[in-house]
């Protein structure tokens, strides 16, 4: 039976059982240029089966299809976000109170403080990620003191990009910090007259301070844990999220952080399409980790749903360097010889890599390992491999990426971190990170992603409005026109280039016969919206492999149920994720339209009064301004 009413659509003859869904009356932009519109389409057995007008695809209704009425809306590919950490993020997005898109650090306080009184004892309230000063009105950070008055019996460790972290009192002594604990390696624990630690904790320039003393915090169980990263792959169908690439990081260990998406894979649950990498944990023991896993499986192992992409976005600890802004760009010490040892491992093996690289400098050190790996036949050799960031990557390591056969994946770290980027570095310098015009003239294959969630936010339209318009969350803006990206070439970043990424470009990516049925009705055109209303589009349908799997307005109660939230104080289950706010434009619009109800309501009273004999039939206020009596 269709899903929606639809006026004249009726199963065709002989049709028997027709599509699984088919969607109707869209404007479909299907990313493929050999045919770049459609206004319907059908799907079978998680694919798509016929694309083109409404009449042609009528054709496939059959009597079990599912029809949907776009209703006239926008519908694109599914978006594939390449640097994502989707598996970290969905064990403890129920925990987290997220800041994403609150607009003032007076809500953001809010929040926090309502939160304290769900919270029970022992747990924390953590903040982590998807937020920057520059969002808030205020423009500021909150204050250790703004914490304890919010919260002060609860810990509370609020994240604040790679720089800094806020603790409360009652968060300093949960975390064991005292006058004397000594400052780690890397980082700085700010302490008052008297050397007690303060709250703050300073990246300098390593966030190890800042992501170890998250770790103290209470974690979840396995139940919950299923739970939590449902939740948090709903939140990223929510806006028009069908793919990701996990880039591990810290504190993601396999196989046990790892369970919970495999379990999830294997019950036919997931969401959002997966492909993950490995990345070795313990310094001192990277050899020995990716010596074990090349050894038992491959790039590729898996399905559709879940995949290995191979190793990274470390191969060793020593190699990699600090995207701290806010701080001198780090020096490393001596790692060609073990970082040698490990990409050579995996060439052998076919295994493809992922590599954190923020500076040409230290893009230019991989290089040269490359070239010399590249003197004994190993490079390019097919394996999938790229620099993930790239922000000062220069004209010359472009041109030696590309000659190596890599890829580059980058990020809209800038939204958050631009303005610290251009108080170090210069404006100039600022117009440049990354080079996105010239990576794009290099031929080089690019992608596009968040790196969310500890620092950016997971909202896909935040990164899309950074690369189109080329400003920070805080409207500083950062690359002049010239060297923005059109909205056609951000999406294609956004959807097929992810999928390069995976060796996955030719079945998602583009919305085309034979090709995965993964796509999104979106709430505003993406093609037609003013551009500062791009961060504000989210999906009101969702789709992947077929499946609904996200569904709102006039679609909500479409997709498939979701256990509910728990632990039931989740800030989720209060709060929710991102924090939507109405565009700017509908912003404008509703003030236009208050004005116009008042000049209508004016208008009004003076036929009122008129009516009564208490003013002229023409009668006009007259002019406040004398510039404009007569």
């Amino acid at each position: 039976m269709p899903t929606m009413p639809v006026s004249g659509v009726i199963p065709a003859p002989g049709s028997g059982d027709g599509a699984d869904l088919v969607l109707r009356n869209a404007r479909i932009h299907t990313g493929d240029p050999l045919r770049p519109a459609a206004t319907a389409l059908a799907v079978h057995a998680g694919r798509i089966t016929a694309l083109g007008d409404d009449a042609e695809v009528a054709a496939h209704v059959g009597a079990r299809t599912r029809l949907v009425d776009a209703l006239g809306r926008r519908v694109v590919p599914g978006l594939n976000d390449s640097h994502l950490h989707v598996i970290r993020g969905g064990l403890n997005y129920v925990l987290e109170l997220r800041w994403d898109g609150v607009p003032s650090l007076r809500q953001a306080l809010a929040m926090l403080r309502e939160q304290a009184g769900r919270t029970p004892k022992g747990q924390w309230i953590r903040v982590v990620g998807g937020w920057s000063a520059e969002q808030f009105a205020e423009r500021r950070m909150p204050t250790p003191a703004e914490l304890n008055q919010a919260a002060p019996d609860t810990p509370v460790f609020v994240l604040h990009l790679y720089q800094s972290a806020i603790l409360n009192r009652a968060a300093v002594r949960a975390a064991g910090f005292t006058r004397d604990t000594p400052d780690p390696r890397g980082g700085q624990i700010v302490r008052d007259r008297d050397g007690r630690p303060n709250g703050v904790l300073l990246a300098a320039p390593s966030a190890l301070i800042l992501y170890s003393t998250l770790a103290a915090a209470p974690t979840l169980e396995a139940a919950d844990r299923r739970v939590s990263t449902r939740h948090f792959l709903r939140e990223l169908n929510r806006f028009g999220i069908t793919s990701a690439v996990d880039a591990a990081g810290g504190f993601q260990s396999f196989p046990d952080n790892y369970a919970t998406v495999i379990e999830l894979a294997r019950d036919g649950e997931l969401s959002v399409r997966i492909g993950y990498h490995l990345f070795p944990q313990t310094a001192g023991q990277e050899i020995a980790d990716l010596t074990r896993w090349v050894e038992s499986v491959r790039p590729g192992d898996g399905d559709a749903w879940l995949r290995l992409n191979g190793a990274g976005e470390n191969l060793t600890w020593a190699a990699a360097d600090f995207e701290n802004f806010s701080e001198p760009r780090p020096h490393l010490s001596g790692y060609e010889g073990e970082f040698e040892q490990a990409v050579r491992l995996l060439l052998e093996h076919g295994w493809g890599f992922r590599l954190h690289a923020t500076y040409d400098q230290t893009i230019r050190r991989d290089l040269a390992v490359f070239d010399k790996l590249a003197a004994e036949g190993l490079f390019p050799g097919g394996n999938r491999w790229l620099f993930d960031h790239a922000e000062t990557v220069t004209p010359d390591s472009l041109e030696r990426i590309a000659a190596l056969g890599g890829a580059i994946s980058v990020q809209n770290r800038m939204s958050f971190q631009g303005q610290a980027f251009t108080d170090r570095y210069g404006p100039q310098a600022a117009a440049g990170a990354p080079p996105l015009k010239e990576m794009l003239a290099s031929g080089i294959p690019l992608a596009a992603g968040t790196d969310a969630t500890r620092v950016s936010s997971y909202n896909p339209w935040v990164a899309l409005h950074w690369l189109v318009t080329g400003r920070t969350v805080g409207d500083l803006r950062l690359y002049p026109p010239d060297r923005c990206v059109s909205r056609e070439r951000a999406l294609e970043l956004y959807t097929r280039g992810g999928a390069r990424i995976t060796g996955e470009d030719d079945v998602k990516g583009v919305l085309k016969e034979g090709w995965y049925a993964d796509l999104t009705v979106l709430s505003h055109d993406f093609f037609d919206v003013h551009q500062d209303d791009i961060p504000h589009i989210e999906a009101v349908l969702t789709v992947v492999g077929g499946r609904i799997v996200y569904a709102a307005g006039e679609y909500e109660g479409l997709d498939e149920a979701l256990p509910p939230l728990s632990p039931v104080w989740s800030p989720v289950a209060r709060f929710g994720g991102y924090q939507a706010t109405p565009p700017p434009s509908s912003r404008g619009v509703r003030q236009a339209a208050l004005l116009a109800e008042a000049v209508a309501a004016g208008e009004e009273h003076r036929k009122w009064r008129a009516a009564r004999g208490l003013a002229a039939p023409e009668e006009r206020p007259a002019a406040l301004d004398p510039c404009f009596g007569p």
